[in-house]
C-alpha cells in the first residue's frame, strides 16, 4: 500500500505515503476513515508535528493535537505555522471526505485568524473542518481550532481545487 522506502525516505509505523493506484480507488471519506481507524497510512507531517485526525464524517474532519516546547517560536508561543497547518488539515480533509474515488484536490488558498496564542499549556487542541461548499472544481470549507476549556484559538476558510486523479 505505501510508496517503497528509500534510505533517504523511511517513515515511522503507521505513517506513509499511499501508492497512486490505491489512492485513486478510494473515495476521499474512505480514505480518511482509514487513517482514522489506522488500517491506512497517516501522513507524515502528523507524525513530526504531532497530531492525529481523530472523527471524520461526510463533510467534516476533527483533528486533534497537544503542542509541546517543540513548536515554539523564539517569543515564547507555539508558531503560527502549527495552528496554520491544523486549520489547512482539517479544512482541506473536510472537502476530501465528500469526493468520490479517482478524485483529488489541492489547497488553492487559506485565510488564518489567530484569536488567542497557543501554549503547551493550552492542553489538547482540537482542529475541526466543516464543508461550507461542495463546488465541482472549487470547494470551499471553515475550521475552528479550540482548546481544552473550548475556548477559541484561531479560525480560517479554505478554498480547495478539485480534479481527476
Amino acid at each position: 500500500m505505501d510508496a517503497p522506502e528509500t534510505p533517504e525516505r523511511s517513515f515511522p509505523e503507521g505513517y506513509g505515503i499511499l501508492d497512486p493506484d490505491v489512492l485513486k480507488s478510494l473515495s476521499g471519506l474512505e480514505l480518511l476513515r482509514g487513517w482514522s481507524d489506522g488500517s491506512l497510512p497517516s501522513a507524515p507531517i502528523a507524525h513530526t508535528l504531532g497530531f492525529h485526525l481523530a472523527e471524520v464524517e461526510e463533510g467534516r474532519a476533527l483533528f486533534v493535537g497537544r503542542p509541546h516546547w517543540g513548536l515554539y517560536n523564539p517569543i515564547g508561543s507555539v508558531h503560527g505555522g502549527y495552528a496554520a497547518t491544523l486549520l489547512d488539515s482539517c479544512m482541506s480533509c473536510a472537502v476530501h471526505s465528500t469526493l468520490p474515488a479517482g478524485t483529488g484536490y489541492t489547497t488553492a488558498e487559506i485565510k488564518v485568524n489567530f484569536v488567542r496564542a497557543i501554549s503547551a499549556d493550552s492542553g489538547e487542541i482540537r482542529a475541526e473542518g466543516k464543508l461550507i461548499h461542495p463546488g465541482r472544481r472549487l470547494a470551499t470549507s471553515e475550521g475552528r481550532i479550540t482548546d481544552a476549556q473550548g475556548r477559541l484559538l484561531a479560525h480560517g476558510t479554505a478554498t480547495c481545487f478539485v480534479f481527476p486523479l
